[in-house]
């Protein structure tokens, strides 16, 4: 869910560029900010962005600047109507040389600069210009993050995989079979009372029973082949896939944390441990997922 994005554009003396940057979020978390004179694009941002993306954290920002130019001028005849009749004044009292045309315009409030006001059909093809740029740099983010999809889809495969591995080992681990129970029940009881069988045949036939059925992991083999399947589902799917997947990722520690206390062999507490790493390495990149 993280990338970055920018756009440029410009009508007559303005230019603008947006700037769209993408961090991984659990939703959909949109800060926008836009210069003062642009506020009537403030509400299209939103809706612009949630039609592309379920998730992340994401920061519009929008720059807006106008190209230096001769400024235009207004003769203010009302200063130069007060100003004339004062020379005259002072011409037969001051021994002076008659000011210049040059000399006059310079006179502060002579001259004043003029800003031309934007028409409002200019200001709305300015704005349309701005609105246009802005999905295109929402289109250049989505292709970012795209990019990014596509590289997170091999990881993600791979850490199906690893799990779907684990998941095969623990099915083959001795400490899961019956008769490897039956032994480790009979090697207690020799040690404790020095004698096998100290039960019976049929009382220790009910106690194998008993402890292969608290440890029987089938159950949380099968659920794990389950997830894994419909992880994979999800990826082929693609699109806004990442809250289900993180569900997933859920689901897998809780079978691999049954797993681990079911288990009463070194090798299947091994195998569920490592299951469970699989699984967090999952769940971190499962989090750039939209």
């Amino acid at each position: 869910m993280t990338g970055f994005a920018r756009s440029e554009g410009h009508h007559g003396d303005i230019g603008w560029s947006w700037e769209i940057r993408s961090v991984n979020g659990r939703g959909l978390d949109l800060r926008s900010r836009v210069p003062a004179g642009a506020e009537a694009l403030e509400p299209r941002i939103r809706p612009a962005v949630a039609a592309r993306f379920a998730r992340g954290s994401i920061n519009v920002t929008l720059s807006v600047s106008e190209a230096a130019s001769a400024p235009r001028l207004r003769l203010n005849r009302e200063v130069l109507d007060q100003v004339l009749p004062l020379l005259d004044e002072l011409r037969g009292r001051i021994d002076a040389a008659p000011p210049s045309l040059d000399g006059l315009l310079r006179l502060r409030g002579v001259l004043e600069p003029v800003e031309e006001a934007e028409s409002a059909d200019a200001r709305a093809a300015r704005e349309e210009a701005m609105a246009a740029d802005l999905e295109a740099a929402l289109e250049a983010l989505a292709a970012a993050r795209a990019e990014e999809g596509a590289r997170l889809e091999d990881m993600l495969t791979g850490h199906l995989d690893r799990i779907r591995d684990l998941a095969g080992e623990a099915r083959t681990c001795a400490g899961a079979r019956p008769d490897a129970i039956r032994t480790r029940l009979t090697e207690r009881l020799a040690a404790l009372t020095g004698q096998v069988p100290a039960l019976s045949e049929e009382r220790l036939a009910q106690e194998v029973a008993l402890l292969a059925a608290k440890g029987d992991i089938a159950e949380e083999l099968d659920r794990l082949d389950a997830h894994l399947a419909a992880a994979a589902e999800l990826i082929a799917e693609g699109g806004a896939v990442g809250r289900r997947l993180d569900f997933l990722c859920q689901e897998f520690n809780r079978e691999a944390n049954t797993l681990c206390s079911k288990s009463s062999d070194i090798a299947l507490t091994r195998v569920g441990l490592e299951i469970k790493a699989a699984v967090e390495q999952l769940r971190e990149q499962v989090q750039n997922v939209e």
